[in-house]
């Protein structure tokens, strides 16, 4: 949900308000080639068993596991886990677009999300916006590209690719890949990731000094005199908060059995918050009734407006 209005105007001064959308479409790396090449399952697991071994990027217990990297353009935040649905109901639900605005929608940020099928394949239309309720005159949109890479009984990979976005962002990649675990579980990784510019430059930086400032995200980037972690701040503090918080999305959608026929919509937005409030210090940014309340509102509002066309 790209460049609209009032941000739009905005785009010749930095400000917070651009910012935050900037950020928010902050993640997933990718190549300038053309669909995600289809790795070998077995990799996915010798990587998950490598961090688990070193405990890299553990979160709060020893089956989330979260990384980000940072480049002079690039940024990028990966999420590796087990999850506890059996893979073929993993397979089933996010081999299909629609499944993913059901997921999408739970960010906060995401205000608006509906597949469309058009000449090129199949789109997923994303509107981004601020942590409050907003008119969609005032979203960014994004228009993701949707490609069931492969689709196999023992391994599965999807991409979503936005080409560009506002700010002199571009190259916006969510993939997912997801093979069977033993004890019908599944292990997956989430990649976000995204490539930017000078103006989206500066609006990171001007984010930073004002609503960003003092937030952090999850990585310890070294320990106080005391001995306490300190935890890495600024562009890659944004990017792991944005990837954890799609994750955890997925992760909700899946508990509760798909959306909204597996079970109903505000169940799978109660999961996500309780799923962020463990993370509170880094995610918390409104109660659990005004979430509620704003998302409802939205899923309300995208199943009877219509996405603008393209351009």
């Amino acid at each position: 949900m790209l460049l609209l209005q009032r941000w739009a105007r905005a785009a010749a001064a930095p400000t917070p308000r651009r910012c935050c959308a900037a950020l928010l479409l902050a993640s997933t790396l990718m190549t300038p080639s053309a669909w995600a090449q289809t790795p070998s399952p077995d990799a996915l697991r010798t990587q998950f068993d490598a961090l688990r071994e070193k405990g890299t990027g553990q979160l709060t217990d020893r089956s989330i596991y979260l990384r980000s990297s940072e480049s002079a353009d690039r940024m990028q935040g990966e999420v590796h886990a087990l999850i506890n649905q059996p893979f073929e109901q993993v397979r089933q639900e996010l081999s299909k677009a629609d499944s993913w605005c059901d997921v999408l929608i739970l960010h906060i940020n995401v205000k608006y999300c509906r597949g469309q099928r058009t000449a090129a394949g199949e789109q997923l239309v994303s509107g981004v916006g601020r942590k409050f309720d907003q008119p969609l005159s005032e979203v960014y949109w994004v228009r993701f590209g949707f490609n069931v890479v492969a689709d196999r009984a023992d391994h599965m990979l999807v991409e979503l690719r936005a080409p560009s976005g506002p700010l002199s962002t571009r190259d916006y990649r969510i993939v997912l890949e997801a093979v069977p675990h033993s004890g019908g579980q599944s292990l997956v990784r989430m990649t976000y990731s995204y490539g930017f510019g000078t103006a989206a430059r500066w609006a990171m930086k001007t984010y930073l000094a004002t609503l960003g400032s003092g937030k952090s995200g999850f990585s310890v980037v070294g320990r106080s005199a005391g001995g306490a972690p300190i935890l890495v701040e600024g562009v890659r503090g944004v990017v792991e908060r944005n990837t954890l918080r799609y994750y955890l999305a997925l992760q909700s959608h899946l508990q509760s059995g798909g959306a909204p026929d597996g079970g109903p919509l505000q169940k799978n937005m109660d999961l996500w918050f309780t799923a962020t409030e463990r993370y509170a210090d880094q995610l918390r940014e409104m109660d659990r009734a005004d979430y509620v309340a704003m998302k409802l509102k939205e899923v309300q509002r995208q199943a009877t407006v219509a996405p603008p066309p393209p351009g």
